[in-house]
């Protein structure tokens, strides 16, 4: 009887043990907030007056903050992290740059976050200086910041921090074509993201870390080649391709989590409209046991908390005089998705590239690309307001004009669709040219297949001996999104025109009401 009593209570102690090496972590995350820091409308942009009241409006740092204590409150064990792409997007970076940014997220306590690509929009310097404000890690594993004197003994590949007693490492990434995509200066060089991933997980691991979290600022498909190219990676918390994953919605791109070689792959949208919720049980190796979640929707059923409200009011006052002025109207919403126009042929698209075309005209240009990735939010019908447009166009890019061979601007449009699996922000909207592409042709294979640009007679063939004279922003002319081909002093370039922002709002006030409409310029077979 002794003998099976003693027994019984080794078998509970056991059980005891077991139960008490399984530890809960809930990871509460955001990704691409774009200094949404106010609520936004159902289009991503500026939330009008009355309609936030109304329980219309989502997102804004107020709602953040109750979101967050909420969920705290019900998690124990919590870490907060951020996928990237906090810079840009609205007037309060334009105005405040990272300030508000770094403000805000000390406010809401975050454990650490990556480099976005638009952390490099205005340099090295800024982001020394939001790094200085912040007071958590802020992470970027593959990328060689060595000959950086602004980043080299600041910015960290990794860190480890401790919840309920247990060590976490997370480990940063930024997209690889970084220099393509902003202004990083020469000194950083951008690196494959597994390896760099991979090399950070063994360092951790040799650390005696066992639970790993990788901030991800590269994108849902690379997020997933990470997550089957690596060993000992528990969750990726992804950014960049403003990926909506859900359990339950239907305009999901995928499950939340998407699992991958037992990885647990998890983004929220972007511009603060969902905070996710990751809960991850661990075993006492590390190992993932358990994990289940879902975005939660800011919308007006979140209570905002008053004294954030109150702050952004007030950095918000230098800011009103210009984006509070009515410029023009629209007949109709204007159609802007990053989903639409990263695809194909977009009603934004067409005004953006109508309206440069139309203002460089009596110079001669004939053709207007732009790159979609500019493009950041619809507008909706009704009054236009100067915000608005900034918000659609926030990168303060001036209008550029130079000369290209026909060869030259077909090699673009094939550079345009080369990625369009990716919604990479190079695919081009145009004027004065149209196109028919090829999805099922590989890559830089030949996918565009026919090309005309206007004459007085009409669309015609391009011809690709001739040299046309176009028009595009600063940011493309110089080689952004990859456009390498328009680099370079031998274009005859000028880039420093108006203002992308001002032309198009100085051409929807021209065509008030404007009527958003899509003419077949871009064809997909």
């Amino acid at each position: 009887m002794l003998t099976r009593f003693l027994t019984s209570v080794a078998a509970l102690g056991l059980t005891a043990g077991m139960a008490a090496a399984e530890y809960k972590l809930t990871i509460l995350h955001t990704n691409d907030f774009h200094a949404r820091f106010e609520p936004i409308s159902k289009y991503d942009s500026g939330c009008r007056d009355g309609d936030n009241a109304e329980g219309k409006c989502f997102g804004g740092s107020a709602r953040l903050v109750t979101a967050i204590a909420d969920a705290r409150a019900r998690a124990g064990n919590s870490v907060l992290v951020d996928g990237g792409d906090q810079f840009q997007g609205s007037l309060f970076y334009t105005y405040y740059k990272g300030k508000v940014a770094a403000e805000m997220m000390n406010k809401l306590g975050y454990d650490g976050m990556t480099v976005g690509n638009h952390e490099f929009d205005d340099g090295p310097e800024v982001l020394r200086g939001f790094m200085d404000a912040v007071g958590f890690p802020v992470l970027m594993s593959n990328a060689d910041v060595s000959k950086e004197p602004q980043l080299a003994d600041t910015l960290k590949k990794s860190t480890v921090i401790e919840k309920g007693g247990e060590k976490i490492g997370l480990i940063g990434l930024t997209p690889e074509d970084t220099n393509e995509l902003a202004s990083p200066g020469p000194n950083i060089t951008f690196s494959d993201p597994i390896a760099a991933v991979q090399g950070e997980v063994d360092r951790l691991t040799a650390e005696g870390v066992n639970k790993i979290i990788v901030l991800s600022h590269s994108g849902y498909s690379v997020d997933q080649r990470v997550a089957a190219g690596t060993t000992g990676v528990d969750v990726i918390v992804g950014g960049h391709s403003n990926t909506y994953l859900s359990n339950v919605a239907e305009k999901a791109v995928g499950p939340y989590p998407t699992v991958v070689n037992d990885v647990q792959i998890v983004q929220a949208y972007a511009y603060g409209k969902f905070l996710g919720e990751l809960n991850v049980t661990f075993d006492d190796d590390g190992n993932v046991t358990a994990a289940s979640g879902e975005p939660l929707i800011m919308d007006g059923t979140v209570f905002e908390d008053g004294e954030t409200v109150a702050r952004i009011a007030d950095l918000a006052e230098p800011l009103d005089e210009i984006r509070n002025k009515v410029v023009a109207s629209a007949a109709t919403a204007i159609e802007g998705d990053r989903a639409v126009c990263r695809a194909g042929e977009c009603q934004m698209g067409n005004l953006v590239a109508d309206a440069m075309l139309e203002r460089v005209a009596d110079q001669g240009v004939t053709i207007a690309i732009s790159n979609s990735g500019g493009i950041r939010a619809s507008i909706d019908a009704g009054d236009v307001t100067m915000g608005e447009v900034l918000t659609v166009l926030p990168f303060q890019n001036t209008l550029s004009t130079f000369e290209i061979s026909g060869k030259v601007l077909v090699e673009a449009l094939e550079h345009g669709v080369s990625q369009v699996e990716e919604s990479k922000g190079r695919f081009l909207q145009v004027a004065g040219v149209t196109f028919v592409w090829d999805q099922s042709i590989a890559p830089n294979e030949g996918r565009i297949s026919e090309v005309m640009v206007a004459s007085e007679d009409g669309f015609v063939p391009i011809d690709l001996a001739q040299t046309y004279l176009v028009v595009t922003n600063d940011y493309v002319r110089k080689g952004g999104d990859g456009f390498k081909m328009f680099a370079g002093d031998d274009k005859n370039a000028y880039d420093f025109g108006p203002d992308l922002a001002d032309v198009t709002a100085e051409y929807l006030a021209e065509h008030a009401p404007y009527q958003p409409y899509v003419d077949g310029r871009i064809v997909q077979k």
